[in-house]
């Protein structure tokens, strides 16, 4: 563990990796290296049923000749032989590769120095080096799995677990550019059953941070998991038709991942977008906002800098109902001629676009005030199954929740299809106030109306 808290070690590494690429002929480099430290348990019916533990000590190079470029991943070595071959090995692949126009390393001008990673590292707070033992993490998902079946109308456990992630990155490039930072993330969950037979019901609940401390209790998260189990049985059929529909916060968060994948810049570049062509159009009703903020406190998506070394401050995605933006790195901003803003993640040698942490801000009305205004709809609790079209936005998934008649949640439903277009959706979307911290991406309640149910 001493040595994943080093982060000076596999720095070097990167560096001299970088360096003997120079050597060998390339143009320019980076090199990435990560290191992590992750445990888990599994709890079931008051016993322990896994204990894992693993680390992953890794590191990738990229290197660019000629408008060429390759990429080559090892794990980790201190031997400086090992790492000058496999440079050399890079750099031929890259000869031998054809060129790549738009691949290239972040521009020196938007590359954060040291002393604001420094900084930013003191404001983000981004890991929580109090590592738990196996005897504690087995603690909650003990504590919640029993405050899951304690609740009446459970009838058995469906599991609970918790782990633990303690993990560095570090980024070298021959722009100049040095830096790392650590983080860490904790979380436990539980599923309860309730019912027997055919009639069985299931549902659960979590809690995931980055400190520990910031972590809801094991009471309150089985209690929940229970609650939720119970409401849904006996569930009912629905008429096939026009509803209206509330998503609560944790499945109005696949609104947003929808969003985030249709203004990913390698979607847009590749045409393969159903927002391609909506960059400084209103698509969202006027005073919906969405935001990406990777310098969020203890956020679970938030990063000092980017996967190129690039500065990646807050951006409005969309504000007052616009789209502004398209989730760039260096590669997909070049290729779409422009700059750019700092999205890029990394989990090997390439880049790649990504959100942070995402938010749909929240609305005026409480989720029981929007709940109260729908006559004739659904709430909608759970999402099954991926039938979403990129290219086209048409949407259809299996849903189950509860049935809203006048103002009221009323009885438990299940097997249903929720189905109309993204564009449309976005367009009708009113959310509420119940926003909650509980992923990188977050949303409060969400109401649509006019959707598509298909029932019996």
């Amino acid at each position: 563990m001493s040595d994943l808290l080093d982060q000076s070690i596999i720095l070097d590494r990167a560096q001299h990796l970088v360096e003997a690429a120079l050597k060998a002929g390339a143009d320019s480099a980076d090199a990435v290296a990560a290191r992590s430290a992750s445990s888990s348990v599994g709890y079931r019916d008051g016993k322990l049923e896994e204990n894992e533990h693993s680390e992953n000590d890794s590191m990738a190079l990229r290197v660019f000749i000629d408008g060429c470029k390759a990429s080559i991943s090892t794990n980790t070595t201190s031997d400086p032989d090992i790492l000058k071959n496999l440079a050399e090995r890079a750099v031929a692949m890259a000869r031998l590769s054809p060129p790549d126009p738009f691949a290239r390393l972040a521009a020196r001008d938007i590359l954060l120095s040291p002393e604001l990673i420094a900084d930013r590292l003191d404001r983000l707070d981004p890991v929580d080096l109090t590592i738990p033992s196996t005897e504690e993490l087995a603690a909650m998902a003990q504590g919640a799995e029993e405050a899951a079946l304690a609740e009446h109308g459970v009838s058995k456990s469906g599991g609970a677990s918790a782990g633990h992630f303690l993990g560095g990155m570090v980024l070298a490039t021959s722009h100049g550019f040095v830096g790392s930072y650590m983080s860490s993330r904790i979380s436990f969950s539980t599923t309860a059953i309730a019912g027997t037979g055919t009639q069985m019901e299931r549902d659960y609940s979590f809690s995931t941070a980055v400190h520990r401390e910031d972590l809801k209790s094991p009471a309150h998260v089985g209690r929940r998991a229970g609650e939720r189990t119970v409401a849904r049985l006996n569930p009912a059929k629905v008429e096939t038709g026009t509803y209206d529909v509330i998503f609560e916060p944790r499945v109005a968060g696949t609104l947003l991942g929808h969003l985030a994948g249709a203004i990913n810049g390698s979607a847009v570049a590749r045409h393969t977008s159903f927002l391609k062509d909506k960059l400084g159009r209103r698509i969202f009703p006027k005073g919906l906002n969405i935001t990406d903020d990777p310098t969020m406190v203890r956020g679970l998506g938030s990063r000092p800098f980017d996967g190129e070394g690039a500065d990646c401050l807050p951006l409005d995605l969309v504000a007052d109902g616009y789209l502004n933006q398209w989730i760039l790195d260096s590669a997909t901003a070049a290729e779409l001629g422009m700059k750019t803003n700092g999205r890029a993640a990394r989990s090997g040698a390439n880049p790649y676009p990504s959100t942070t942490n995402l938010t749909l801000q929240p609305g005026s009305q409480s989720q029981k005030d929007l709940i109260a205004g729908v006559k004739n709809g659904v709430f909608i609790t759970d999402l099954i199954g991926h039938g979403v079209n990129g290219v086209t936005g048409d949407y259809s998934r299996g849903a189950s929740g509860f049935r809203i008649r006048d103002g009221q949640l009323a009885e438990s439903i299940s097997e249903i299809t929720i189905a109309g277009n993204l564009i449309d959706m976005f367009g009708r979307m009113v959310p509420a106030d119940d926003l909650k911290f509980e992923s990188a991406v977050s949303a409060p309640s969400v109401l649509i109306e006019g959707m598509t149910i298909a029932g019996r």
